[in-house]
């Protein structure tokens, strides 16, 4: 990470201005001062993201006449992406570092995702994205943006054929592959989602809401994603009912079942037992007295479909 703090104040700006040396000029739209910027850069097989945070002051950019590497770049241009799980996009656009071009800058953050041009995904920096491919792209960069530090070398390893293959089904001409595309993305979010649920289950300020924080989504799409499992707060209570129903099994564990339950956040007996024998066809004594003599009662077989049923058994 590259970080302009640690320069005096006065060289600061200088010091943003090499990061980008054979890339593009930087060029300042704002009086000498401080110039707080912050870059983090990673790599994964060939391609390379990198996310800028600046100071909310302007500067300009532009091509280089001889630029040292020619590459295509993928540039999402929006606001704080730290300080909202669902960033202001200001603008997403494709250029190559080969050909000219120029903006200006006077928001905070920015994407970039660097594909090297013998990888032959992009054919023209005069590709329109379609509405839907772009909505999808967008999404992408920013949940990548906010999982990437967290994740190890085993997931980084599977990083650049998924991003290179979203990158080609959002330029293609066609649906399908957009369509295609979304899978993945989802996917990806549910299953962050389900760490972070598995990780803070017994946590009672586990809310819908902290989740989209932790991941960087926005409330309605991460409702989207967990509906056809019957929704976020549906599988929070179904994950934690499964923590009950496996210490009631446990002959083991002698505790009351009151104070089983209300470890998991079910402080109402009456409402317990109900949504108990509603999620797994038995009461709460019952599935007890089954672990005591070895016997456990079977799993509901309700689910609508086998997307369901599997999440219930996660």
């Amino acid at each position: 990470m590259a970080d302009t703090a640690a320069a005096p104040p006065a060289e600061q700006f200088e010091l943003f201005r090499s990061w980008y040396a054979g890339l593009a000029e930087i060029k300042p739209q704002f009086a000498a001062g401080p110039f707080l910027a912050r870059q983090t850069a990673w790599s994964f097989g060939r391609l390379t993201l990198t996310h800028l945070s600046t100071s909310a002051v302007s500067y300009a950019w532009q091509s280089l006449r001889n630029p040292t590497i020619d590459s295509w770049c993928v540039h999402l241009m929006l606001s704080r992406l730290q300080q909202r799980p669902d960033p202001g996009i200001v603008g997403l656009s494709l250029r190559s570092l080969a050909e000219p071009f120029e903006g200006r800058s006077e928001h905070s953050d920015h994407i970039a995702l660097f594909v090297p041009r013998n990888l032959q995904i992009v054919q023209s920096p005069g590709m329109v994205l379609r509405d839907r491919a772009r909505q999808l792209l967008v999404e992408y960069l920013v949940l990548l943006c906010h999982a990437l530090p967290s994740l190890g070398g085993a997931d980084m390893a599977h990083i650049d054929a998924a991003t290179t293959s979203l990158l080609a089904a959002c330029l293609a001409p066609s649906r399908d592959h957009a369509v295609e595309a979304r899978r993945p993305i989802e996917a990806a979010i549910m299953s962050r989602a389900s760490r972070i649920i598995g990780e803070r289950l017994a946590d009672p300020a586990l809310t819908p809401e902290l989740i989209c924080r932790e991941i960087g989504v926005s409330r309605s799409r991460l409702y989207r994603i967990f509906e056809p499992i019957g929704g976020i707060s549906t599988y929070i209570r179904r994950e934690r009912l499964r923590k009950t129903r496996n210490a009631l099994e446990n002959s083991i564990d002698k505790r009351a079942i009151s104070s089983i339950a209300e470890q998991w956040g079910f402080w109402d007996p009456s409402t317990y037992s109900r949504m108990f024998k509603k999620e797994f066809g038995v009461s709460p004594s019952d599935a007890r007295a089954g672990g005591v003599r070895g016997i456990l009662p079977g799993r509901p077989t309700s689910a609508t479909t086998l997307r369901d049923l599997l999440f219930s058994n996660y």
